[in-house]
């Protein structure tokens, strides 16, 4: 029974008038009964009207939220909207169906992970589409995103803006790398594509570099003014003995520096940049970690063609470094069109030099001592104290030298060589000293050539001597790593060393060595200074390590295939083609042959380096990849290359390991 606001109130007044007038008596107890019936009267009507309220707003909800039924099945494209919001379907037909079919079309890109979640627990799908459709669709945003890039690089070139074109390209081609293709060829096409537009914008903004020069390239004019005064009087006060040693070394390596300097069409002069750069020591570091003749650091050294791995370091090679110095200077006047800013460049890199340059309105070609006082002291007293070096040779007497006798340039022959084996063990089987092989290979970073075909030098005459011996030869392998246990060292502080080189040696830390000798700072150390290096101290090893084993049966060495055979080249032949053929590297082949170059001419006759046979197979072992590891921690954990670790693992530079996945090593 439902009873009416207005009937419920006159009832109520009704019993309240009959129990105050009609049944008053003054007899107090019926008084107080005739109150409570009332109260009882009060509490019970309003308890159905609250009844009432809560039924009247479920059942408005439930036909808010159902609406007009178009079908049998659940509708995946209506939003709930509530019940004070939006227009009466009823009254607008359109409300009804063509826009709740605009929403189911756009419901899978606009939903909320709450309206995922919603529609997750009724038992709806998710979305209507497939879901590579989203992957592509995700892909396609990264693409135009990395195609935006590439196109505002080249607003900023066209600006003249070179350094933000190529940060413009860095972002374009790092979204490239976040792009997962599948097996989508279209989205494959549009990398490969973009790849190369980004390869070319690169050539371009570097080439628009290079200027119109300035005089002749072969000419370096030789400037006299305090500049190069004060440079000349350091090197005949306290500068003067270490200049007349690196002028007695400079006989072994400027002969071939000079014949590249002519072949390639640049000043002679350039020749003695060495003396100032190294001293002419080919294993000079310096501060900023810059290795070699040419001191080369190791980003300028990759990208003029200088390897450096485990085993070697290139910037060491006098002859390889001298071919990318060269290769360096020439593209650097291409750039500024004046040796003063090229010497300037050389020692600070082109984009300070740019940089410098591009904050200043004069014509810096025209004088470069304007630019002087704006670069790094450092850097702009490089080309004085090199002018000075060339008065000095040009005229020793006059600046008041006696120049000694050079020593001889090295006469060595080549050997390849494609296995490890130890210099101490070549050098007993030809009769030299280990340390003169160490000399005549000065970019090995071990006693030991690499495992890959290597260009071992020998003294003249020990060719011949080393591949009849070669077979017998054993393989090198490394000593067993002792047992330690915590100790104290004392190191005395050499140039160009930090605490972070000195803790990575003794394989302790930087806070350790400041802790053992109260430093406050960790960035200034003296040359000199005897530090205590807290180490692990050795225990005797368990392995024997006196020597390399040779075999298991005496008197009777492992034997190797010969060295090398003799190929024609023939039509169609390439490089790649013939080294898959005799199962060898084009690396070794362009080693075996002294071959700077892939190219090849029908008839040529190329010697072919045997495939390594040094003991078959790779031995392997299991490991459990560890939480922090990554394939260069395993790679240097194992003493292997990180190509060899991910080819005999079948993965590549992208893959990703994961925490107790196994993965096979090389055995120790």
């Amino acid at each position: 029974m439902t009873l009416s606001e207005d009937s419920l109130y006159s009832e109520i007044i009704q019993l309240i008038h009959g129990a105050v007038c009609s049944d008053f008596q003054p007899n107090g107890k019926k008084m107080l009964f005739h109150l409570r019936k009332i109260g009882l009267w009060l509490w019970a009507t309003l308890c159905l009207a609250l009844v009432f309220a809560g039924c009247a707003t479920d059942s408005h909800q439930q036909s808010t939220v159902s609406g007009p039924s178009t079908g049998t099945g659940p509708s995946t494209g209506t939003s709930i909207a509530s019940p004070s919001t939006g227009p009466d379907p009823s009254s607008n037909p359109s409300a009804a169906y063509g826009d709740s079919e605009e929403k189911a079309h756009h419901f899978p890109e606009m939903a909320t992970s709450d309206d995922a979640l919603l529609h997750h627990e009724s038992g709806e799908d998710l979305t209507s589409f497939p879901r590579e459709n989203r992957v592509e669709k995700s892909n396609q945003e990264l693409l135009d995103s990395a195609l935006e890039f590439c196109n505002a690089s080249n607003d900023f070139w066209e600006q003249g803006d070179l350094e933000n074109a190529i940060d413009a390209l860095d972002e374009s081609y790092s979204i490239i790398l976040k792009i997962n293709p599948g097996k989508s060829s279209e989205i494959q096409q549009q990398i490969d594509d973009l790849r190369f537009t980004i390869s070319q914008r690169i050539l371009k903004v570097y080439s628009s570099r290079f200027t119109v020069l300035n005089g002749n390239h072969k000419e370096i004019p030789l400037d006299m003014n305090p500049h190069v005064k004060k440079a000349l009087d350091l090197y005949k006060g306290r500068y003067k003995k270490s200049f007349l040693a690196a002028y007695r070394r400079s006989g072994k390596y400027r002969p071939f520096i000079v014949k590249h300097l002519k072949e390639a069409g640049l000043p002679e002069e350039l020749s003695w940049l060495p003396l100032i750069e190294s001293g002419f020591t080919l294993r000079a570091l310096s501060r900023a970690r810059a290795l070699g003749m040419w001191q080369f650091i190791a980003s300028t050294g990759y990208k003029y063609g200088l390897k450096r791995d485990r085993w070697v370091d290139e910037r060491m090679d006098p002859e390889k470094s001298t071919e990318a110095a060269i290769a360096y200077m020439k593209e650097l006047h291409q750039i500024f069109g004046d040796w003063y800013t090229v010497l300037a460049a050389y020692n600070c890199g082109e984009g300070r030099v740019l940089r410098t340059i591009n904050s200043q309105k004069i014509n810096y070609l025209d004088h470069f001592w304007d630019l002087y006082t704006r670069l790094p002291s450092e850097t702009a007293f490089y080309v004085p104290k090199f002018l000075a070096v060339l008065h000095i040779i040009n005229d020793p007497k006059a600046n008041g030298f006696v120049l000694p006798p050079v020593d001889k340039p090295l006469k060595t022959e080549t050997v390849t060589i494609d296995r490890q084996v130890s210099l101490k063990s070549m050098a007993k089987h030809i009769g030299v000293s280990p340390s003169v092989l160490k000399r005549l290979n000065p970019s090995l970073k071990h006693s030991t050539t690499p495992p890959r075909p290597y260009a071992f030098k020998v003294p003249n005459g020990k060719r011949e001597i080393i591949l009849a011996k070669l077979s017998q030869m054993p393989d090198y392998r490394p000593p067993a790593r002792p047992t330690y246990k915590r100790g104290t060292a004392t190191h005395r502080v050499r140039k160009g060393e930090t605490l972070s080189t000195i803790a990575r040696r003794y394989g302790t830390s930087v806070k350790s060595i400041m802790r053992a000798n109260s430093l406050k700072s960790s960035r200034y150390i003296k040359v000199g200074w005897r530090l205590k290096v807290p180490v692990k101290k050795r225990y005797a090893s368990t392995r024997k390590t006196t020597g390399p084993a040779i075999s298991s049966k005496k008197g009777n060495p492992k034997k190797y295939a010969p060295a090398s055979r003799r190929y024609a080249v023939r039509k169609g032949d390439s490089l790649w083609k013939i080294a898959n053929r005799f199962r060898t590297t084009t690396k070794a082949i362009q080693t075996a042959n002294r071959m700077s170059g892939t190219a090849l001419i029908i008839g040529q006759v190329l010697t072919i380096p045997s495939h390594s046979t040094t003991g078959g197979k790779v031995k392997t072992a299991s490991y459990r990849v560890l939480k922090g590891d990554s394939p260069y921690i395993i790679a240097r954990k194992h003493q292997m290359d990180i190509s060899t670790l991910l080819r005999m693992n079948r993965l590549t530079p992208r893959s990703t390991i994961f925490p107790g996945q196994v993965l096979l090593v090389k055995a120790k």
